[in-house]
Formats: structure tokens, C-alpha cells, sequence
């Protein structure tokens, strides 16, 4: 069946997550953070998911934000890092992390071609609306999705339902774009066809299911349908 549907996840895979730590680092007076920025980020986002997948198979649901926060305590101690202004500075830059280069220009080529698109993400709405108007995405996205419409994370079935839900699209209809490996390969085994974004040449998730596609970065998507 011919893609009429294009969904992407949003951290990592439109927006860059590392962003709001390399900004920080840049700053005046933050030498401490400098020597340390890339292990803090790294820190941040693993801890960030791992929460998501704790919470759900644990039955105790917050929003994004939440654990956001969470994962960004968790590393900054790791990192010997106590610093409240340097905290709120970190939380703040994440409402206005930067898209990745390539996005724009690939949204837009998707539109052109007739296609809907839309984000389908974990975070919670406002987190989201945040991103997108920060990044200028707003005209070229037709909904944007977030997983506390069922209040559960990824990879839970619910969450991929929520696009047959709301575009009224068949399973092999969608193109699901995601940054994270284990989400590319359960949005397969969903039903999807999927494109892992896998930006750091990573191994591939040992899962039930595998991604159809694997590119390094954002650009040939729309030569995928």
C-alpha cells in the first residue's frame, strides 16, 4: 500500500537533544559544565527514557516533563555538577531545543509530494507545542500527538494506535521515522513500515521486529515514498 502517512518521533529524531547542554556549555561561567557536557547529555537522555520504560511496566505514569527532570537530577549528580541556576538554565533551554539541520527542507518536500505528517512522541503537549513553534515547524506539521492522550509511554500499542486514530490510516499506510532503535523496530512490529535515524552508527536493537529502512540522518526520507 502506497505511504500516505509520514510520523515522526520528536527528541532526537526532528529535534536534537544534546542541544540544550552544548548551548549551556557555550555560556560565560560555565566552565564546569564545558569539561563535561557530552557525558551530561548522554546521562540525561538515557536516564530520561529508562524512567519512561520504569514507569510503564511499573503502572505509574507521569508526564515527560516529570521525568525530564528526573533523568537531568540523576546526571548532573553523576556529574558532580550542583548548581541550581545551571539546572533551571538546562530545563529552560530544553522548551527550544534546535532541529536538526536537515528538517525543514524535508518536511516541506513531504508536504509538497501531498503527504500528512505529524509527531508522535512521548512528551507531554506543551513540551511539544514548545518545540515545534521554537523551531518554526508549525506549518509543516499537520498534528502533533503526544502519549498523554492514553497516558503511557512507548512502546506501548496504544501509542502507535493513537495515528490510525486520528488520520483514519491503515498500519501499512504510515511511514514511522524514529531516532531511537528499539522504537523503529516495536513501531515494526506494530505494523508500520518504519526508518530508524540511527545518527551514531549504533548496533541494532535485538528486538521482535526490525526497521525496514536504517539511513543516517533525515534527508532521503522523502525518497522513501
Amino acid at each position: 500500500m502506497p505511504i500516505t502517512t509520514c510520523i515522526f518521533d520528536a527528541y532526537g529524531t526532528l529535534f536534537d537533544v544534546n542541544a540544550a547542554a552544548r548551548q549551556a556549555a557555550e555560556e560565560p561561567g560555565q566552565s564546569a559544565l564545558r569539561a563535561v557536557w557530552p557525558k551530561l547529555a548522554a546521562d540525561w537522555r538515557a536516564k530520561q527514557l529508562e524512567y519512561t520504560w520504569l514507569r510503564t511496566v511499573a503502572g505509574r505514569h507521569c508526564d515527560f516533563w516529570k521525568v525530564t527532570q528526573d533523568g537531568l537530577d540523576w546526571a548532573m549528580e553523576a556529574s558532580d555538577l550542583d548548581d541550581i541556576t545551571l539546572r533551571e538554565r538546562l530545563l529552560a533551554l530544553y522548551w527550544e531545543l534546535a532541529a536538526f539541520p536537515e528538517v525543514p527542507d524535508m518536511l516541506a518536500e513531504l508536504k509538497a509530494k501531498g503527504l500528512k505528517t505529524a509527531i508522535l512522541s512521548n512528551g507531554s503537549p506543551d513540551m511539544l507545542k514548545g518545540a515545534v513553534e521554537s523551531a518554526g515547524l508549525g506549518e509543516l506539521l499537520d498534528a502533533t500527538l503526544s502519549v498523554e492522550t492514553v497516558q503511557v509511554f512507548k512502546p506501548h500499542n496504544s501509542v502507535y494506535d493513537l495515528v490510525g486514530q486520528h488520520f483514519d490510516c491503515d498500519k501499512d499506510s504510515v511511514l514511522f521515522v524514529s531516532s531511537n532503535g528499539w522504537d523503529a523496530c516495536a513501531a515494526a512490529g506494530y505494523g508500520f513500515q518504519t526508518a530508524w535515524v540511527n545518527r551514531t552508527d549504533a548496533p541494532l536493537d535485538r528486538l521482535y521486529a526490525a526497521p525496514h529502512h536504517v539511513l543516517s540522518d533525515l534527508r532521503t526520507i522523502p525518497d522513501l515514498v
